[in-house]
């Protein structure tokens, strides 16, 4: 996922890893030959549209309102068909409000008329206190959580990995994370929750506890679940 930034100059643009604790606690559990996090690209403010979620500050935050706030003004003031004008003054009332697009009660057929724009508040906004900007890391892992985005693991053997989906995936799309190939040819997920892996003190410990489960494509993916898929090749 991109998260873009706007306002803050403590992280830099590129690719960063989502320092989860989880991760190391699963580390310390399963033996592998190395540990790999999930990771998010980071980009500047010139991505702000491109990105699935923006990490703003306080004051930056009322600058995207102000700036969908003067494109729906712009539109309103070039005379757009009926059906358009009236989702636009909606808009303009939610922005004047200090209120966002993204989680506010339009319909989707409000968002079906104003579909070919694109509004800053309509992406997941993840505001940083000043405090936070001193460990970036969290504040980036926050901004993911918050956007809607989970993880799930795969362990032992040569890797140690989390792998971020977004919230609400199933198995079968998850699948498709890790190779197209596995999604192709699925059969089961074999799944065992985080708290029953660090509760049974590991793996193994966890499968002779009769935690594993065998899901289906359509199975929904919990954060931090460990995942085995089971596939034709």
């Amino acid at each position: 996922m991109k998260i873009a930034l706007f306002g803050i100059a403590d992280i830099k643009p590129g690719k960063h890893n989502l320092k989860d604790p989880r991760l190391d606690q699963a580390n310390e559990l399963v033996e592998a030959d190395k540990k790999t996090h999930a990771q998010v690209d980071v980009i500047g403010e010139d991505g702000l549209l491109d990105a699935d979620a923006i990490l703003a500050t306080q004051e930056t935050r009322a600058d995207l309102i102000l700036k969908d706030l003067e494109f729906v003004e712009t539109r309103l003031g070039r005379d757009p068909l009926e059906a358009e004008r009236v989702v636009l003054e909606k808009i303009q009332a939610l922005l004047e409000s200090e209120k966002f697009v993204l989680g506010s009660d339009l319909t989707p057929g409000d968002l079906q008329a104003v579909a070919a724009h694109s509004f800053y508040t309509n992406k997941p906004i993840s505001v940083a206190a000043p405090g936070e900007l001193s460990n970036p890391e969290a504040l980036l892992l926050r901004a993911f959580r918050e956007a809607g985005y989970i993880s799930f693991l795969t362990v032992g053997g040569k890797e140690n990995r989390a792998w971020p989906v977004r919230k609400g995936m199933t198995a079968w799309e998850s699948a498709g994370t890790i190779h197209t190939d596995i999604q192709k040819g699925f059969i089961r997920a074999e799944v065992i929750s985080f708290a029953d892996f660090i509760a049974a003190g590991g793996e193994t410990q966890a499968k002779r506890a009769g935690k594993l489960r065998l899901e289906l494509k359509q199975y929904v993916v919990q954060d931090y679940d460990l995942l085995n898929f089971r596939f034709n090749k």
